[in-house]
């Protein structure tokens, strides 16, 4: 009987494929394009991968960081950008813009110390400011020591890693300094891209990834799904409600469990340091952004269908990659406003 099964299932998925793939050759659109946010670049590739093999439509997405998503959708040079730090709505407005949250995930804080294992170093809020601020320099420092007592830490220089390009990442990093450390929150803030007080840049949570992986004493922020696939370090980061938590789909669903998307203006919505003894600290929503007002409109209901197929059939895939899909009920809210604000020149709808 499974075997019936099994064989009724790939016909349907072939006859899919081909139907699909029909419907893509028949058409214009066979390729799509966007830029941006490398936080989601992991699951942005595997959806793109399994949505080409079904129909045969293709996405080109250059993994550059939020800050040139943002500015290449403002240029129409692609067909939607991807940032991990929420527009302001004011700013929608002026550009012209809709933002909708396609995922969340968390931003990990990794390191390179022979000998500590995943989850194995504890850090406070105040402890991983001060690292980033340059005031602690050292791994057997006392402030590191007596959060790790029978953990054998060395006398080794910290080499503080971060983003050198305009970064969600960062900003969703930097959000949670600032709201943590008024001494943050003076000396440097929260933006995409910071005046750094120390460390060396890497481009893309690749390149910090590739940096701690490499520099012995390093400690940088990446994506979790980077942490994982490059096997580095995570540590234990102290929550607001004082409990140390591991990054992971749970503690990120616990971050997000309070949002509160319906009443958000323009799906404005900052997820660090929420409330929560299980919720971890760090965690953030990445976002599409697209032009209200459509010139291309063949293009842009083939962009949202493509988006409509991730949400509805991306959510187990996402899981793999420990990354939280949304849930239903904020689909559905994304999708009315897709009715509402994007339109054709002529003022009709382009959704559904």
């Amino acid at each position: 009987m499974k075997k019936i099964i099994g064989i009724a299932l790939l016909a349907s998925l072939v006859a899919l494929s081909g139907l699909q793939m029909g419907e893509a050759k028949a058409g214009k659109v066979r390729t799509i394009s966007g830029a941006g946010a490398t936080f989601p670049y992991p699951v942005y590739a595997k959806w793109a991968a399994t949505y080409y093999r079904l129909t045969g439509i293709k996405l080109n997405y250059q993994s550059i960081g939020s800050g040139g998503g943002i500015k290449q959708i403002r240029a129409k040079t692609v067909d939607f950008g991807a940032s991990d730090a929420p527009v302001k709505p004011e700013n929608l407005e002026r550009w012209g813009l809709i933002q909708f949250p396609m995922i969340m995930g968390g931003v990990v804080p990794v390191v390179n110390l022979p000998g500590v294992k995943p989850g194995q170093l504890k850090i406070s809020n105040k402890t991983l400011v001060d690292i980033y601020l340059g005031k602690i320099r050292k791994w057997n420092d006392p402030a590191i020591t007596s959060e790790n007592p029978g953990l054998s830490l060395p006398s080794r220089n910290i080499t503080v890693v971060h983003r050198a390009d305009g970064s969600g990442t960062t900003w969703i990093f930097t959000n949670f300094l600032s709201k943590i450390s008024k001494d943050w929150r003076e000396k440097v803030g929260n933006a995409k891209a910071v005046a750094w007080p120390t460390g060396i840049g890497g481009k893309g949570n690749e390149g910090v990834a590739s940096y701690v992986k490499r520099i012995r004493g390093s400690i940088g922020y990446v994506e979790y799904a980077y942490a994982l696939q490059n096997r580095l370090t995570y540590i234990k980061l102290k929550n607001r409600a004082g409990a140390y938590v591991e990054p992971s789909i749970e503690t990120f669903q616990a971050a997000a469990a309070n949002a509160d998307w319906k009443n958000a203006k323009g799906f404005y919505v900052v997820l660090t340091d929420q409330p929560g003894e299980d919720s971890w600290p760090i965690t953030g929503a990445s976002f599409i952004l697209m032009h209200k007002i459509q010139e291309r409109p063949e293009v842009a209901k083939t962009v949202l269908t493509f988006f409509d197929w991730c949400y509805k059939n991306g959510q187990e895939m996402a899981k793999k990659l420990d990354y939280v899909p949304l849930p239903l009920k904020v689909v559905e809210l994304v999708e009315e406003a897709w009715k509402k604000e994007i339109r054709d020149k002529s003022g009709n709808p382009v959704w559904p």
